[in-house]
């Protein structure tokens, strides 16, 4: 006895046809798509930068006298001077060297102390209500404001340095931290309220895998305000080993504009080097579950 046919029941699904579903996409096609994908995203900063440098060539070379063009040098001189001579090559990396290791060592001090603050708060409104304000009033304080009492309490040296970069970029991590502690759903609460989960558990499974994308954006905006906080330091405090903003200073009061415009690239450099360091990490830690 044969099974029954469903060829005439109209509720029965309709296999697709071979010329319906197309060739699958192969090796050369997904290379194709990751080409124009990478000139999608490439050939618009290209421009961006191409019409910037004309606008500074133009600047240089038709609305500035030959004797006021120090206020604007032509590219190539920037980069001849400051990347091309020896001497002022080496004293640039170093300088890039000892602001990136300061910097780096205020953000580490800054990721622990933002996100242990931002844990704490969300323990209890209560704390959160008391502190929040003051995190807000804090951050609204000009940080040009407190470097020369930094300097007065903790000397001129790396240390006060270390001190700018933590003040200038703890803000962010609470605020984004805090954010991402909230978003976790009801659904979710509901289910480990169903297992009877302590806050212990909960923080450690359900709160800050939920934090970490929101937690991973706070760091990318403090990554680039600690190096702005190293260099400000060193600006001012002017003692320490040579960073960045001892040499911006040095080379402002020497009127070498080529090389201080170097240190300024430098400065740029280093401040999206960290900046994609952790949206590089940022997708290894969540980017498989999350969008």
């Amino acid at each position: 006895m044969t099974a029954p046919s469903r060829q005439g029941d109209p509720a029965a699904p309709l296999a697709p046809a071979a010329e319906e579903i197309g060739p699958v996409p192969g090796a050369a096609g997904q290379r194709r798509s990751r080409l124009s994908l990478i000139l999608v995203n490439a050939i618009p900063p290209a421009v961006v930068f191409i019409v910037a440098v004309g606008i500074w060539q133009l600047v240089s070379y038709v609305f500035l006298d030959p004797s006021r063009r120090f206020l604007l040098p032509p590219l190539q001189t920037v980069i001849d001077q400051s990347f091309f001579t020896s001497a002022n090559a080496t004293t640039l990396l170093q300088g890039f060297w000892t602001t990136a290791y300061l910097a780096l060592i205020g953000l580490a001090i800054s990721m622990v102390l933002g996100v242990l603050i931002a844990i704490v708060m969300h323990q209890s409104r209560y704390i959160e209500r008391s502190l929040y304000p003051y995190l807000i009033l804090f951050q609204t304080v000009p940080i040009l404001a407190l470097v020369p009492l930094i300097g007065f309490w903790l000397g001129f040296s790396s240390m006060s340095r270390i001190v700018v970069c933590v003040l200038i970029s703890l803000f962010p991590i609470i605020a984004n931290t805090s954010f991402g502690l909230q978003s976790a759903t009801a659904p979710q609460h509901d289910l480990f309220r169903l297992h009877r989960a302590g806050r212990p558990r909960m923080l450690r499974s359900l709160w800050l895998p939920a934090a970490l994308p929101a937690m991973f954006a706070g760091f990318r905006i403090s990554a680039g305000l600690s190096v702005v906080g190293e260099i400000v330091g060193g600006f001012f405090f002017q003692k320490g080993p040579t960073d960045l903003g001892i040499l911006i200073n040095t080379y402002v009061d020497e009127l070498n504009t080529p090389v201080l415009f170097g240190s300024v690239i430098m400065s740029a450099i280093l401040g999206v080097l960290v900046f994609w360091l952790f949206t590089g990490l940022g997708r290894l830690v969540y980017g498989r579950w999350k969008e």
